[in-house]
Protein backbone atom coordinates (compact mmCIF):
# COMPACT_ATOMS: atom_id res chain seq x y z
CA UNK A 1 0.00 0.00 0.00
CA UNK A 2 2.80 2.01 0.73
CA UNK A 3 4.83 1.68 -2.15
CA UNK A 4 1.64 2.65 -4.43
CA UNK A 5 0.97 6.10 -2.86
CA UNK A 6 5.22 6.75 -3.28
CA UNK A 7 4.57 6.55 -6.78
CA UNK A 8 1.78 8.33 -7.26
CA UNK A 9 2.16 11.19 -9.70
CA UNK A 10 0.94 14.92 -7.77
CA UNK A 11 -1.55 14.97 -10.48
CA UNK A 12 -3.06 12.26 -9.21
CA UNK A 13 -2.46 13.18 -5.57
CA UNK A 14 -4.53 16.63 -6.59
CA UNK A 15 -7.21 14.13 -8.42
CA UNK A 16 -8.14 12.17 -5.37
CA UNK A 17 -7.76 15.33 -3.55
CA UNK A 18 -10.54 16.94 -4.40
CA UNK A 19 -12.43 13.37 -5.19
CA UNK A 20 -11.91 12.42 -1.12
CA UNK A 21 -12.98 16.42 -0.08
CA UNK A 22 -15.67 16.29 -2.71
CA UNK A 23 -16.69 13.08 -0.76
CA UNK A 24 -16.37 14.65 2.90
CA UNK A 25 -18.97 18.08 1.61
CA UNK A 26 -21.36 14.97 0.46
CA UNK A 27 -21.13 13.59 3.70
CA UNK A 28 -21.18 16.40 5.81
CA UNK A 29 -24.72 17.50 3.88
CA UNK A 30 -24.78 21.01 4.82
CA UNK A 31 -24.44 22.18 1.21
CA UNK A 32 -26.06 21.28 -1.66
CA UNK A 33 -24.69 18.47 -3.65
CA UNK A 34 -25.15 21.06 -7.14
CA UNK A 35 -23.17 23.80 -5.08
CA UNK A 36 -20.56 21.06 -3.80
CA UNK A 37 -20.12 19.76 -7.41
CA UNK A 38 -19.30 23.49 -8.49
CA UNK A 39 -16.57 23.54 -5.54
CA UNK A 40 -15.21 20.49 -6.73
CA UNK A 41 -15.22 21.51 -10.21
CA UNK A 42 -13.36 25.15 -9.47
CA UNK A 43 -10.84 23.36 -7.46
CA UNK A 44 -10.55 20.85 -9.69
CA UNK A 45 -9.31 23.74 -12.55
CA UNK A 46 -7.45 25.72 -10.13
CA UNK A 47 -5.07 23.10 -8.78
CA UNK A 48 -4.22 21.91 -12.73
CA UNK A 49 -5.50 18.75 -13.15
CA UNK A 50 -8.96 20.15 -14.97
CA UNK A 51 -7.09 22.23 -18.27
CA UNK A 52 -9.03 25.56 -18.42
CA UNK A 53 -10.13 24.65 -22.09
CA UNK A 54 -11.83 21.20 -20.32
CA UNK A 55 -13.12 23.42 -17.55
CA UNK A 56 -17.30 23.25 -19.33
CA UNK A 57 -17.13 20.30 -21.25
CA UNK A 58 -19.58 18.76 -19.41
CA UNK A 59 -22.13 21.20 -20.00
CA UNK A 60 -21.74 20.31 -23.51
CA UNK A 61 -22.49 16.23 -23.04
CA UNK A 62 -25.27 14.29 -24.52
CA UNK A 63 -25.93 13.17 -21.06
CA UNK A 64 -27.70 16.69 -19.49
CA UNK A 65 -29.74 16.70 -22.73
CA UNK A 66 -30.72 13.36 -22.44
CA UNK A 67 -31.66 13.49 -18.27
CA UNK A 68 -33.76 16.86 -18.75
CA UNK A 69 -36.00 15.66 -21.70
CA UNK A 70 -36.57 12.29 -19.66
CA UNK A 71 -37.52 14.27 -16.60
CA UNK A 72 -39.46 16.39 -18.86
CA UNK A 73 -41.36 13.75 -20.78
CA UNK A 74 -41.58 11.96 -17.33
CA UNK A 75 -43.30 15.18 -15.66
CA UNK A 76 -46.12 15.13 -18.67
CA UNK A 77 -46.52 11.25 -18.38
CA UNK A 78 -46.65 11.44 -14.95
CA UNK A 79 -49.90 14.04 -14.97
CA UNK A 80 -51.61 11.33 -17.19
CA UNK A 81 -52.89 9.80 -13.83
CA UNK A 82 -54.32 6.56 -15.91
CA UNK A 83 -52.12 4.43 -14.00
CA UNK A 84 -53.05 5.79 -11.10
CA UNK A 85 -57.11 5.80 -11.84
CA UNK A 86 -56.55 2.35 -12.95
CA UNK A 87 -55.55 1.29 -9.07
CA UNK A 88 -57.96 3.22 -7.56
CA UNK A 89 -60.55 1.41 -9.51
CA UNK A 90 -59.01 -2.21 -8.90
CA UNK A 91 -58.45 -0.89 -5.05
CA UNK A 92 -61.79 -1.97 -3.94
CA UNK A 93 -62.09 -5.42 -5.20
CA UNK A 94 -58.51 -6.61 -3.49
CA UNK A 95 -59.05 -6.90 0.95
CA UNK A 96 -55.81 -8.34 1.40
CA UNK A 97 -52.87 -6.60 2.53
CA UNK A 98 -50.28 -8.52 0.90
CA UNK A 99 -52.21 -8.24 -2.55
CA UNK A 100 -52.48 -4.96 -2.73
CA UNK A 101 -48.61 -4.33 -1.57
CA UNK A 102 -48.30 -6.31 -4.46
CA UNK A 103 -50.34 -4.31 -6.66
CA UNK A 104 -48.91 -1.11 -5.05
CA UNK A 105 -45.26 -1.97 -5.79
CA UNK A 106 -45.79 -3.75 -9.42
CA UNK A 107 -47.52 -0.42 -10.45
CA UNK A 108 -44.50 1.69 -8.96
CA UNK A 109 -41.52 -0.80 -10.23
CA UNK A 110 -43.37 -0.60 -13.68
CA UNK A 111 -43.87 3.33 -13.94
CA UNK A 112 -40.70 3.63 -13.03
CA UNK A 113 -39.08 2.25 -15.81
CA UNK A 114 -40.50 4.77 -17.57
CA UNK A 115 -40.58 7.70 -15.76
CA UNK A 116 -38.32 9.27 -13.01
CA UNK A 117 -38.99 6.84 -10.02
CA UNK A 118 -39.57 10.03 -7.77
CA UNK A 119 -42.39 10.97 -9.93
CA UNK A 120 -44.18 7.72 -10.09
CA UNK A 121 -43.93 6.93 -6.27
CA UNK A 122 -45.39 10.18 -5.70
CA UNK A 123 -48.47 9.41 -8.31
CA UNK A 124 -48.97 6.07 -6.47
CA UNK A 125 -48.71 7.61 -2.94
CA UNK A 126 -52.25 8.75 -2.53
CA UNK A 127 -53.68 5.09 -3.91
CA UNK A 128 -51.69 3.80 -0.70
CA UNK A 129 -52.55 5.74 1.57
CA UNK A 130 -56.36 5.13 0.40
CA UNK A 131 -55.87 1.63 0.52
CA UNK A 132 -53.96 1.15 3.63
CA UNK A 133 -57.56 3.57 5.57
CA UNK A 134 -59.53 1.17 3.81
CA UNK A 135 -57.38 -1.88 5.31
CA UNK A 136 -56.91 -0.55 8.27
CA UNK A 137 -53.29 -1.20 8.48
CA UNK A 138 -50.33 1.84 8.14
CA UNK A 139 -49.69 3.08 5.21
CA UNK A 140 -45.87 1.92 6.58
CA UNK A 141 -46.90 -1.12 5.45
CA UNK A 142 -46.38 -0.17 1.80
CA UNK A 143 -44.49 3.01 1.52
CA UNK A 144 -41.45 1.64 2.04
CA UNK A 145 -41.84 -1.53 -0.20
CA UNK A 146 -43.14 0.84 -2.65
CA UNK A 147 -39.75 2.90 -2.53
CA UNK A 148 -37.45 -0.08 -3.34
CA UNK A 149 -40.07 -0.68 -6.04
CA UNK A 150 -39.58 2.47 -7.56
CA UNK A 151 -35.72 2.07 -7.60
CA UNK A 152 -35.81 -1.46 -8.75
CA UNK A 153 -37.96 -0.43 -11.52
CA UNK A 154 -35.51 2.38 -12.76
CA UNK A 155 -32.54 -0.26 -13.75
CA UNK A 156 -35.11 -1.75 -16.46
CA UNK A 157 -34.44 0.88 -18.98
CA UNK A 158 -32.15 3.97 -20.47
CA UNK A 159 -34.20 6.36 -18.72
CA UNK A 160 -35.34 4.65 -16.32
CA UNK A 161 -32.92 6.72 -13.71
CA UNK A 162 -29.74 9.14 -14.15
CA UNK A 163 -26.71 6.50 -13.40
CA UNK A 164 -28.17 4.26 -16.41
CA UNK A 165 -28.04 7.25 -18.81
CA UNK A 166 -24.46 8.09 -17.55
CA UNK A 167 -23.12 4.92 -17.88
CA UNK A 168 -24.41 4.46 -21.45
CA UNK A 169 -22.54 7.63 -22.29
CA UNK A 170 -19.64 6.51 -20.64
CA UNK A 171 -19.41 3.51 -22.65
CA UNK A 172 -19.75 5.46 -25.85
CA UNK A 173 -16.44 7.35 -24.71
CA UNK A 174 -14.66 3.72 -23.39
CA UNK A 175 -15.79 1.34 -25.81
CA UNK A 176 -17.23 3.95 -28.94
CA UNK A 177 -20.81 2.35 -28.24
CA UNK A 178 -23.73 3.55 -25.84
CA UNK A 179 -25.68 1.21 -24.60
CA UNK A 180 -29.56 1.26 -26.38
CA UNK A 181 -32.78 2.06 -24.65
CA UNK A 182 -33.65 -1.81 -23.72
CA UNK A 183 -29.71 -2.83 -22.82
CA UNK A 184 -30.94 -2.60 -19.27
CA UNK A 185 -33.58 -4.52 -19.25
CA UNK A 186 -32.59 -8.16 -18.65
CA UNK A 187 -30.67 -7.59 -15.66
CA UNK A 188 -33.18 -5.13 -13.92
CA UNK A 189 -36.32 -6.80 -14.98
CA UNK A 190 -34.88 -10.17 -13.03
CA UNK A 191 -34.21 -8.01 -10.06
CA UNK A 192 -37.60 -6.31 -10.11
CA UNK A 193 -39.55 -9.62 -10.46
CA UNK A 194 -36.95 -10.73 -7.58
CA UNK A 195 -37.73 -7.41 -5.35
CA UNK A 196 -41.64 -7.57 -5.84
CA UNK A 197 -41.30 -11.55 -5.15
CA UNK A 198 -38.74 -10.27 -2.02
CA UNK A 199 -41.09 -7.57 -0.68
CA UNK A 200 -44.12 -9.48 -0.87
CA UNK A 201 -43.05 -11.18 2.29
CA UNK A 202 -40.56 -9.39 3.74
CA UNK A 203 -42.41 -6.57 4.64
CA UNK A 204 -42.97 -8.02 7.85
CA UNK A 205 -39.58 -7.40 8.79
CA UNK A 206 -40.82 -3.94 8.81
CA UNK A 207 -42.00 -2.73 12.77
CA UNK A 208 -45.84 -3.00 12.83
CA UNK A 209 -46.30 -0.22 15.46
CA UNK A 210 -44.94 2.79 12.78
CA UNK A 211 -47.44 5.94 12.87
CA UNK A 212 -48.52 6.80 9.08
CA UNK A 213 -50.47 9.54 8.14
CA UNK A 214 -54.33 9.34 6.14
CA UNK A 215 -55.37 11.27 3.54
CA UNK A 216 -56.97 14.75 4.41
CA UNK A 217 -60.52 14.46 4.37
CA UNK A 218 -61.89 18.00 6.04
CA UNK A 219 -59.85 20.53 7.59
CA UNK A 220 -57.13 18.45 9.71
CA UNK A 221 -58.28 14.56 9.05
CA UNK A 222 -54.19 13.14 9.67
CA UNK A 223 -52.34 12.46 13.02
CA UNK A 224 -49.81 14.14 14.94
CA UNK A 225 -50.39 17.21 13.23
CA UNK A 226 -49.05 20.42 15.24
CA UNK A 227 -51.31 23.89 15.04
CA UNK A 228 -51.50 27.00 16.47
CA UNK A 229 -54.36 28.94 18.18
CA UNK A 230 -54.34 32.49 18.78
CA UNK A 231 -56.17 33.87 22.14
CA UNK A 232 -59.11 36.08 20.81
CA UNK A 233 -61.21 38.63 22.93
CA UNK A 234 -63.97 36.11 22.38
CA UNK A 235 -61.55 33.64 23.88
CA UNK A 236 -63.73 32.49 27.60
CA UNK A 237 -60.33 31.37 28.46
CA UNK A 238 -58.42 35.21 28.23
CA UNK A 239 -57.66 35.72 31.94
CA UNK A 240 -58.17 32.09 32.80
CA UNK A 241 -54.99 29.41 33.94
CA UNK A 242 -53.66 26.79 31.58
CA UNK A 243 -54.64 24.36 34.43
CA UNK A 244 -58.31 25.18 33.69
CA UNK A 245 -57.43 25.06 29.88
CA UNK A 246 -56.57 22.26 30.02
CA UNK A 247 -59.45 20.49 31.79
CA UNK A 248 -61.62 21.71 28.88
CA UNK A 249 -59.42 19.85 26.42
CA UNK A 250 -59.39 16.43 25.28
CA UNK A 251 -57.23 14.04 26.93
CA UNK A 252 -55.78 13.39 22.83
CA UNK A 253 -54.35 17.00 22.79
CA UNK A 254 -51.39 18.70 24.69
CA UNK A 255 -50.31 22.11 24.76
CA UNK A 256 -46.82 21.80 23.75
CA UNK A 257 -46.07 25.89 24.13
CA UNK A 258 -46.85 29.54 24.66
CA UNK A 259 -45.55 32.19 22.46
CA UNK A 260 -46.21 35.39 24.27
CA UNK A 261 -45.10 39.33 22.48
CA UNK A 262 -42.57 36.52 20.12
CA UNK A 263 -41.33 35.20 22.87
CA UNK A 264 -41.65 31.29 23.97
CA UNK A 265 -42.78 31.15 27.42
CA UNK A 266 -43.33 27.48 29.73
CA UNK A 267 -46.15 25.95 29.72
CA UNK A 268 -46.78 25.38 33.34
CA UNK A 269 -50.30 24.74 35.26
CA UNK A 270 -50.46 27.97 36.40
CA UNK A 271 -49.54 30.25 33.68
CA UNK A 272 -52.31 32.66 33.09
CA UNK A 273 -53.46 33.18 29.73
CA UNK A 274 -53.86 36.61 28.16
CA UNK A 275 -55.62 37.64 24.69
CA UNK A 276 -53.39 37.73 22.00
CA UNK A 277 -51.40 34.88 23.20
CA UNK A 278 -50.42 31.92 20.66
CA UNK A 279 -50.81 28.22 21.95
CA UNK A 280 -48.91 26.13 20.44
CA UNK A 281 -51.57 22.14 19.91
CA UNK A 282 -50.59 18.86 19.20
CA UNK A 283 -52.91 15.77 19.18
CA UNK A 284 -55.47 13.72 17.40
CA UNK A 285 -56.82 15.47 14.45
CA UNK A 286 -60.47 15.58 15.16
CA UNK A 287 -59.65 16.27 19.08
CA UNK A 288 -57.27 19.37 17.95
CA UNK A 289 -60.53 20.68 15.83
CA UNK A 290 -62.84 20.16 18.91
CA UNK A 291 -60.38 21.90 21.25
CA UNK A 292 -59.95 24.76 18.97
CA UNK A 293 -63.40 24.96 19.07
CA UNK A 294 -63.83 24.88 22.45
CA UNK A 295 -61.28 27.36 23.71
CA UNK A 296 -62.60 30.14 21.44
CA UNK A 297 -59.25 29.75 19.68
CA UNK A 298 -58.96 31.69 16.52
CA UNK A 299 -57.03 28.91 14.11
CA UNK A 300 -54.19 30.11 12.54
CA UNK A 301 -54.26 32.20 9.24
CA UNK A 302 -58.15 33.15 10.47
CA UNK A 303 -56.82 36.73 10.22
CA UNK A 304 -55.32 36.30 6.72
CA UNK A 305 -58.09 36.19 4.03
CA UNK A 306 -57.52 34.07 1.18
CA UNK A 307 -58.80 35.36 -1.82
CA UNK A 308 -60.47 33.67 -4.99
CA UNK A 309 -59.68 34.50 -8.46
CA UNK A 310 -63.52 34.25 -9.23
CA UNK A 311 -66.25 34.95 -6.35
CA UNK A 312 -67.41 31.52 -6.78
CA UNK A 313 -64.43 29.44 -6.23
CA UNK A 314 -64.16 27.33 -3.04
CA UNK A 315 -61.69 28.06 -0.20
CA UNK A 316 -60.18 24.52 1.17
CA UNK A 317 -57.64 23.02 2.70
CA UNK A 318 -55.24 20.24 1.01
CA UNK A 319 -52.54 18.15 2.36
CA UNK A 320 -49.27 17.58 1.51
CA UNK A 321 -45.62 15.98 1.67
CA UNK A 322 -42.16 18.36 1.36
CA UNK A 323 -40.27 17.09 -1.60
CA UNK A 324 -36.67 16.71 -1.88
CA UNK A 325 -36.36 19.80 -3.96
CA UNK A 326 -39.01 21.54 -2.19
CA UNK A 327 -38.29 25.92 -2.18
CA UNK A 328 -39.46 25.50 1.58
CA UNK A 329 -36.55 23.50 2.69
CA UNK A 330 -34.70 25.09 4.96
CA UNK A 331 -37.32 27.85 5.29
CA UNK A 332 -39.90 29.26 7.78
CA UNK A 333 -43.47 30.36 6.54
CA UNK A 334 -42.32 33.86 7.67
CA UNK A 335 -39.18 34.19 5.73
CA UNK A 336 -41.03 32.86 2.37
CA UNK A 337 -44.31 35.43 3.25
CA UNK A 338 -46.26 32.15 2.04
CA UNK A 339 -49.50 34.12 2.29
CA UNK A 340 -48.58 37.22 0.50
CA UNK A 341 -46.50 35.47 -2.29
CA UNK A 342 -48.73 32.40 -2.71
CA UNK A 343 -52.44 33.72 -1.29
CA UNK A 344 -52.31 29.92 1.24
CA UNK A 345 -52.01 29.68 4.38
CA UNK A 346 -50.03 26.89 6.43
CA UNK A 347 -52.43 25.92 9.34
CA UNK A 348 -50.74 22.56 10.38
CA UNK A 349 -47.80 20.81 9.82
CA UNK A 350 -46.65 17.23 10.92
CA UNK A 351 -43.20 15.77 11.57
CA UNK A 352 -41.83 12.02 12.18
CA UNK A 353 -40.15 12.10 15.57
CA UNK A 354 -40.32 15.96 16.42
CA UNK A 355 -41.88 17.58 19.07
CA UNK A 356 -42.66 21.06 17.53
CA UNK A 357 -42.79 23.76 19.80
CA UNK A 358 -42.23 27.07 17.71
CA UNK A 359 -45.17 29.61 16.12
CA UNK A 360 -45.95 27.90 12.95
CA UNK A 361 -44.59 31.04 11.12
CA UNK A 362 -41.41 30.23 12.80
CA UNK A 363 -40.79 26.39 12.35
CA UNK A 364 -37.99 25.46 10.19
CA UNK A 365 -39.60 23.32 7.20
CA UNK A 366 -37.75 20.21 5.82
CA UNK A 367 -37.67 17.36 3.44
CA UNK A 368 -40.96 15.06 4.44
CA UNK A 369 -42.65 17.36 6.64
CA UNK A 370 -46.35 17.27 6.14
CA UNK A 371 -48.23 20.15 5.55
CA UNK A 372 -51.39 21.50 5.83
CA UNK A 373 -52.26 24.71 3.12
CA UNK A 374 -55.79 26.68 3.13
CA UNK A 375 -56.46 28.36 -0.04
CA UNK A 376 -58.54 28.54 -2.85
CA UNK A 377 -58.30 25.27 -4.65
CA UNK A 378 -58.61 26.21 -8.00
CA UNK A 379 -54.96 27.69 -8.38
CA UNK A 380 -54.05 24.87 -5.44
CA UNK A 381 -51.94 22.43 -7.77
CA UNK A 382 -50.18 25.59 -9.70
CA UNK A 383 -49.09 26.47 -6.14
CA UNK A 384 -48.10 22.77 -4.93
CA UNK A 385 -45.90 22.83 -7.97
CA UNK A 386 -44.19 25.70 -7.68
CA UNK A 387 -43.57 25.43 -3.75
CA UNK A 388 -41.92 21.48 -4.74
CA UNK A 389 -44.33 19.82 -2.55
CA UNK A 390 -46.64 16.91 -3.66
CA UNK A 391 -49.87 16.26 -2.85
CA UNK A 392 -51.63 13.69 -0.77
CA UNK A 393 -55.38 14.56 -1.27
CA UNK A 394 -55.83 13.38 -4.72
CA UNK A 395 -59.30 14.80 -5.50
CA UNK A 396 -57.77 18.21 -5.14
CA UNK A 397 -55.65 17.74 -8.01
CA UNK A 398 -56.57 19.01 -11.22
CA UNK A 399 -53.32 17.31 -13.52
CA UNK A 400 -54.83 17.78 -17.27
CA UNK A 401 -57.58 15.61 -18.38
CA UNK A 402 -57.12 12.02 -19.58
CA UNK A 403 -56.77 13.14 -23.70
CA UNK A 404 -53.77 15.42 -22.44
CA UNK A 405 -52.81 12.86 -20.52
CA UNK A 406 -52.54 10.02 -24.07
CA UNK A 407 -50.46 12.31 -25.60
CA UNK A 408 -47.26 12.59 -23.41
CA UNK A 409 -47.65 8.41 -23.29
CA UNK A 410 -47.45 7.84 -27.34
CA UNK A 411 -44.67 10.71 -27.41
CA UNK A 412 -43.11 8.40 -24.93
CA UNK A 413 -43.46 5.58 -27.04
CA UNK A 414 -42.41 7.22 -30.11
CA UNK A 415 -38.82 8.17 -28.77
CA UNK A 416 -38.11 4.97 -27.11
CA UNK A 417 -38.87 3.14 -30.39
CA UNK A 418 -36.85 5.89 -32.43
CA UNK A 419 -34.18 4.96 -29.77
CA UNK A 420 -34.60 1.74 -29.58
CA UNK A 421 -34.34 0.54 -33.40
CA UNK A 422 -31.54 3.33 -33.79
CA UNK A 423 -33.56 5.28 -35.76
CA UNK A 424 -32.00 8.41 -33.72
CA UNK A 425 -29.97 8.91 -31.49
CA UNK A 426 -31.00 8.72 -27.54
CA UNK A 427 -30.39 12.52 -26.81
CA UNK A 428 -32.06 14.16 -30.55
CA UNK A 429 -35.03 11.44 -29.68
CA UNK A 430 -36.24 12.25 -26.28
CA UNK A 431 -35.11 16.38 -27.07
CA UNK A 432 -37.80 16.15 -30.19
CA UNK A 433 -40.19 14.46 -27.15
CA UNK A 434 -39.75 17.38 -25.28
CA UNK A 435 -40.68 19.65 -27.66
CA UNK A 436 -43.52 17.57 -28.91
CA UNK A 437 -44.66 17.40 -25.46
CA UNK A 438 -44.93 21.40 -25.09
CA UNK A 439 -45.91 22.23 -28.76
CA UNK A 440 -48.84 19.68 -28.12
CA UNK A 441 -50.35 21.26 -25.08
CA UNK A 442 -49.10 18.15 -22.10
CA UNK A 443 -47.43 20.68 -20.73
CA UNK A 444 -46.74 24.88 -20.54
CA UNK A 445 -43.35 26.05 -20.63
CA UNK A 446 -43.51 27.31 -17.38
CA UNK A 447 -44.13 23.50 -16.38
CA UNK A 448 -41.53 22.11 -18.40
CA UNK A 449 -38.66 23.92 -17.31
CA UNK A 450 -40.19 23.16 -13.61
CA UNK A 451 -40.14 19.76 -14.06
CA UNK A 452 -36.30 19.75 -15.14
CA UNK A 453 -34.24 18.33 -11.49
CA UNK A 454 -31.84 21.62 -12.45
CA UNK A 455 -29.18 20.88 -9.37
CA UNK A 456 -28.83 17.48 -10.67
CA UNK A 457 -28.47 18.78 -14.15
CA UNK A 458 -25.70 21.10 -12.88
CA UNK A 459 -24.10 18.09 -10.78
CA UNK A 460 -23.72 15.89 -13.76
CA UNK A 461 -22.38 18.99 -15.56
CA UNK A 462 -19.65 20.03 -12.92
CA UNK A 463 -18.53 16.36 -12.18
CA UNK A 464 -17.93 14.99 -15.60
CA UNK A 465 -14.27 17.24 -16.35
CA UNK A 466 -13.52 16.48 -12.56
CA UNK A 467 -14.12 12.63 -12.76
CA UNK A 468 -12.17 12.58 -16.50
CA UNK A 469 -9.13 14.39 -13.83
CA UNK A 470 -9.10 10.63 -12.28
CA UNK A 471 -9.06 8.75 -16.07
CA UNK A 472 -6.79 11.40 -17.56
CA UNK A 473 -4.30 11.67 -14.32
CA UNK A 474 -4.06 7.99 -14.48
CA UNK A 475 -5.65 7.45 -10.77
CA UNK A 476 -8.11 5.30 -12.53
CA UNK A 477 -5.55 2.49 -13.28
CA UNK A 478 -3.80 3.28 -10.18
CA UNK A 479 -6.89 2.19 -8.19
CA UNK A 480 -7.77 -0.43 -10.57
CA UNK A 481 -4.39 -1.96 -10.28
CA UNK A 482 -5.13 -2.65 -6.70
CA UNK A 483 -8.27 -3.74 -7.00
CA UNK A 484 -6.65 -6.26 -9.55
CA UNK A 485 -4.04 -7.06 -6.67
CA UNK A 486 -7.12 -7.83 -4.72
CA UNK A 487 -9.38 -9.73 -7.15
CA UNK A 488 -6.29 -11.42 -8.16
CA UNK A 489 -7.61 -14.37 -6.04
CA UNK A 490 -11.20 -14.08 -6.48
CA UNK A 491 -13.21 -15.98 -9.25
CA UNK A 492 -14.20 -13.50 -12.29
CA UNK A 493 -17.92 -12.99 -11.12
CA UNK A 494 -16.49 -12.17 -7.39
CA UNK A 495 -15.03 -9.34 -9.52
CA UNK A 496 -17.77 -8.31 -10.68
CA UNK A 497 -19.72 -8.37 -7.19
CA UNK A 498 -16.99 -6.50 -5.89
CA UNK A 499 -17.51 -3.39 -8.03
CA UNK A 500 -21.18 -4.08 -7.70
CA UNK A 501 -20.53 -3.98 -3.79
CA UNK A 502 -18.10 -1.03 -3.75
CA UNK A 503 -20.75 1.19 -6.00
CA UNK A 504 -23.75 -0.32 -3.70
CA UNK A 505 -21.50 1.13 -0.73
CA UNK A 506 -20.96 4.88 -1.68
CA UNK A 507 -24.24 6.14 -3.05
CA UNK A 508 -25.69 6.27 0.39
CA UNK A 509 -22.98 8.91 0.49
CA UNK A 510 -22.47 10.49 -2.69
CA UNK A 511 -25.84 11.05 -5.05
CA UNK A 512 -26.01 7.93 -7.36
CA UNK A 513 -25.14 10.04 -10.18
CA UNK A 514 -22.41 11.26 -8.72
CA UNK A 515 -21.41 7.47 -7.87
CA UNK A 516 -21.60 5.99 -11.46
CA UNK A 517 -18.84 9.12 -12.72
CA UNK A 518 -16.56 7.94 -9.81
CA UNK A 519 -16.72 4.56 -10.22
CA UNK A 520 -17.31 3.95 -13.71
CA UNK A 521 -13.61 4.57 -14.97
CA UNK A 522 -12.23 2.94 -12.17
CA UNK A 523 -15.00 -0.01 -13.15
CA UNK A 524 -13.38 -0.12 -16.60
CA UNK A 525 -9.49 0.63 -16.38
CA UNK A 526 -10.27 -2.63 -13.72
CA UNK A 527 -11.80 -4.98 -15.98
CA UNK A 528 -8.90 -4.10 -18.72
CA UNK A 529 -6.28 -5.09 -15.83
CA UNK A 530 -8.06 -8.67 -15.56
CA UNK A 531 -8.51 -8.54 -19.22
CA UNK A 532 -11.97 -8.96 -19.67
CA UNK A 533 -14.56 -6.92 -21.45
CA UNK A 534 -15.63 -3.86 -19.74
CA UNK A 535 -19.44 -4.01 -20.14
CA UNK A 536 -20.53 -6.50 -17.10
CA UNK A 537 -18.50 -4.31 -14.84
CA UNK A 538 -20.10 -1.06 -16.39
CA UNK A 539 -23.48 -2.78 -15.72
CA UNK A 540 -22.54 -3.59 -11.85
CA UNK A 541 -21.65 -0.08 -11.64
CA UNK A 542 -25.00 1.22 -12.89
CA UNK A 543 -26.80 -1.41 -10.71
CA UNK A 544 -25.14 -0.92 -7.39
CA UNK A 545 -25.74 3.01 -7.93
CA UNK A 546 -29.08 2.82 -8.45
CA UNK A 547 -29.96 0.00 -5.45
CA UNK A 548 -29.92 2.23 -1.91
CA UNK A 549 -31.53 0.64 0.41
CA UNK A 550 -29.78 1.35 3.36
CA UNK A 551 -30.53 4.76 4.11
CA UNK A 552 -33.50 7.48 3.85
CA UNK A 553 -30.57 9.56 2.74
CA UNK A 554 -29.23 8.97 -0.30
CA UNK A 555 -32.23 8.67 -2.81
CA UNK A 556 -35.27 10.91 -2.79
CA UNK A 557 -37.38 8.13 -3.06
CA UNK A 558 -36.31 7.01 0.63
CA UNK A 559 -36.48 10.09 1.73
CA UNK A 560 -40.18 11.21 0.43
CA UNK A 561 -41.57 8.45 2.35
CA UNK A 562 -39.79 9.17 5.36
CA UNK A 563 -42.00 11.06 7.00
CA UNK A 564 -45.36 9.76 5.74
CA UNK A 565 -44.74 6.27 7.29
CA UNK A 566 -43.48 7.46 10.59
CA UNK A 567 -40.29 5.29 9.67
CA UNK A 568 -37.17 5.51 11.88
CA UNK A 569 -33.42 5.37 10.30
CA UNK A 570 -32.97 2.36 11.48
CA UNK A 571 -35.77 0.75 9.57
CA UNK A 572 -34.40 1.29 6.24
CA UNK A 573 -31.65 -1.37 7.34
CA UNK A 574 -34.13 -3.69 8.55
CA UNK A 575 -35.77 -4.20 5.00
CA UNK A 576 -32.93 -3.04 2.78
CA UNK A 577 -30.13 -4.88 4.03
CA UNK A 578 -31.57 -8.59 2.94
CA UNK A 579 -32.54 -6.97 -0.18
CA UNK A 580 -29.26 -5.73 -0.48
CA UNK A 581 -27.55 -8.85 -0.52
CA UNK A 582 -30.09 -10.49 -2.49
CA UNK A 583 -29.21 -8.03 -5.26
CA UNK A 584 -25.55 -8.73 -5.07
CA UNK A 585 -25.93 -12.68 -5.01
CA UNK A 586 -28.82 -12.42 -7.92
CA UNK A 587 -27.94 -9.49 -9.73
CA UNK A 588 -24.19 -10.80 -10.21
CA UNK A 589 -25.16 -13.92 -12.41
CA UNK A 590 -27.73 -11.90 -13.88
CA UNK A 591 -24.92 -9.40 -15.16
CA UNK A 592 -22.60 -12.23 -16.31
CA UNK A 593 -25.22 -14.34 -17.90
CA UNK A 594 -25.99 -10.85 -20.15
CA UNK A 595 -23.01 -9.62 -20.99
CA UNK A 596 -20.48 -12.67 -20.84
CA UNK A 597 -16.58 -10.97 -19.51
CA UNK A 598 -14.84 -12.34 -22.85
CA UNK A 599 -14.18 -9.59 -25.65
Amino acid sequence: MFVRVAVMTQDQLLAFGVIAGMMVMFVWGRIRYDLVAGLALLVAILVGVVPFDQAFSGFSNDILVIVGAALLVSAAVTRSRLMESLLQALGPHISSVRLQLILLVTAVTVLSAFVKNIGALAMMLPVAFQMAKRSNVSPSVFLMPMSFGSLLGGLMTLIGTSPNIIVSELRQDLAGKPFSMFDFTPVGFGLSILGILFLAFAYKLLPQDRKGESSLAEGIDIQDYVTEGRVGPKSSFAGETLRALRKKLSKDVSVNAIVREGEKKVASQDTVLREDDRVILEGEPAALDEAVKTAGLELEGDDRETKPAKPVEEIGTLEAVIGPGSLLIGSTVARLALHERFNVNMIAISRSGDRLTERLRDIRLYAGDVIVLQGPMGPMSDVMRELGCLPLAPREIHLGTVRRGLVPIAVLAVAMTLAATGKLPVGIAFFGAGLAIILLGSLTVREAYQSVEWPLIVMIGALIPVSDAIRTSGGADLIAAALADTAHSLPPWGAVMLIMAAAMALTPFLNNAATVLVMAPIAASFAQRLGFAPDAFLMAVAVGAGCDFLTPIGHQCNMLVFGPGGYKFADYARLGAPLSLLVLLVGTPLVLLVWPLSR
